[in-house]
């Protein structure tokens, strides 16, 4: 067999630069901006490395080995500001780059929102989370276990006649802020992931679906033939799939596809939608958007987590809180800029939010559709049907017709729509099958009602 590889630099395991270096060079920037008049100014170092392995049909598609660095920084001349990135971390260009985002500092507008985040809330200690795990994974190893997780797909089922392959990725970075209040922060973090895409036949039909894992920690980790096999099941369990006749009914959103709709959620309280009121949710603080048995919190600080930081892209300490409690809105998603706008304080957001989790209930996803009874349970969701600003929510899917809180016959080429303030009033039941593998970590989601669109 041959291994076609496609890289940078000879394939290594995937290894991360020295913390303590990245920050000398924040120093340097800052220092450079105070040097040039700058009132204030923050500056921020990323060194990023890792493995992507492909293969399909048995065969090696891809080897790609990647190093990524680049640098930023921002300073501010009063209320003007100016930004400037290179990826050319010598002396001379971290020079130039400064010199460029004063020069553009001086052209720009005042902006009184504009600014460093307040002092009072930089993190004053970076807690330990246990985000770095490298995964000591060389070419050899990478194509194995990408291979025995596409090889347990194919071999699960006579049915499963085609694959779109399987992959490894391993991925290590150190990111490094600093700013002229003192803060200077810096924590390395890893990220793996197995994945599988396979196509099963029947005599009508072919139907492709895929699973992954993704941790942290490789030991936390699917086995690689586990993740095939969940792929080759899904694709299989899909075959001679219905349309439905257009009518309303409960929908069941599966844990997988659920965090999508929290997503949506967050966006609508994102500071930069609601300073432009571009979004639905615009004065709803302290206003119920979701039932009362309702709990969405951020916790920022939790071991391994995929969305866990110490700080934010400000340098703010990012802290545990209630998004949502008893069915009421209790915070939005600001950095400081966002918050100055609406008069409001940072909320540690400076970059997204970290690590959000709906509380779940008391049943599986099988306790869930018996509680339904009669409806769809959505698996794969196509389309960008949101409006964040109307609300309005349209997306086309994919799933099985649910009867008697069984399973009947899987669906496709549907649509499901409705409004997200219905939606999110309407949710009528949180799953405990939560999935933990990305930043949104919610359980299947029971609504009420929405429009299924077919034929």
């Amino acid at each position: 067999m041959t291994h076609p590889q496609r890289a940078t630099a000879p394939v290594a395991p995937v290894a991360s630069a020295d913390p303590a270096r990245l920050q000398s060079l924040v120093g340097d920037l800052l220092e450079e901006a105070r040097r040039r008049g700058a009132s204030a100014a923050e500056a921020g170092v990323s060194n990023e490395t890792g493995l992507s392995v492909n293969v399909r049909m048995g065969e090696v598609e891809t080897v790609e080995y990647h190093r990524d660095q680049g640098l930023g920084v921002t300073v501010y001349f009063g209320a003007r500001k100016g930004s400037a990135s290179t990826a050319d971390l010598r002396p001379e260009a971290i020079r130039e780059t400064v010199q460029a985002a004063c020069d553009i500092a001086r052209y720009t507008a005042e902006d009184p929102c504009a600014g460093l985040a307040d002092p009072a809330r930089m993190a004053h200690a970076v807690p330990d989370l246990d985000l770095d795990h490298p995964w000591e994974l060389d070419t050899e190893h990478a194509i194995e276990v990408a291979l025995a997780c596409e090889n347990a797909a194919r071999e699960l089922d006579a049915r499963i006649t085609n694959s779109e392959g399987a992959g490894v990725d391993t991925h290590r970075a150190v990111h490094v802020y600093g700013n002229t209040h003192g803060f200077l922060g810096a924590y390395p973090s890893t990220r793996h992931s197995v994945s599988c895409s396979v196509i099963a036949q029947s005599a009508r039909e072919m139907q492709r679906d895929y699973w992954y894992s993704a941790a942290r920690d490789p030991a936390d980790l699917e086995a690689a033939e586990a993740v095939g096999r969940r792929a080759a099941e899904r694709a299989v369990r899909r075959l001679d799939a219905r349309r439905l006749k257009t009518r309303e009914a409960p929908v069941v959103y599966a844990a997988d596809v659920a965090g999508g709709l929290l997503r949506l959620f967050l966006g609508a309280i994102r500071g930069t939608n609601l300073y432009r009121k571009a979004s639905f949710l615009v004065d709803h603080l302290g206003k119920p958007v979701f039932p009362g048995f309702v709990r969405i919190d951020e916790r920022p600080h939790l071991k391994k987590a995929m969305g866990s930081a110490p700080f934010d892209a400000e340098g703010v300490e990012t802290r545990d809180r209630a998004l949502v409690e008893d069915g009421v809105l209790q915070g939005y998603l600001l950095d400081s800029y966002a918050a100055r706008k609406l008069g409001m304080e940072t909320t540690g957001n400076a970059g997204g939010a970290h690590n959000v989790l709906i509380e779940p209930g008391e049943h599986d996803l099988e306790g869930l559709l018996r509680e339904m009874g009669t409806g769809l349970l959505i698996t794969e969701l196509m389309g960008h049907g949101s409006n964040l600003l109307t609300g309005d929510y349209s997306r086309g899917a994919a799933g099985f017709w649910v009867e008697g809180g069984e399973i009947r016959h899987p669906v496709e080429e549907v649509t499901v729509a409705g409004n997200l303030r219905d939606i999110f009033m309407g949710l009528a039941a949180v799953g405990n099958d939560v999935d933990r593998r990305g930043n949104v970590r919610s359980g299947s989601l029971l609504i009420e009602r929405m429009t299924i669109a077919g034929q």
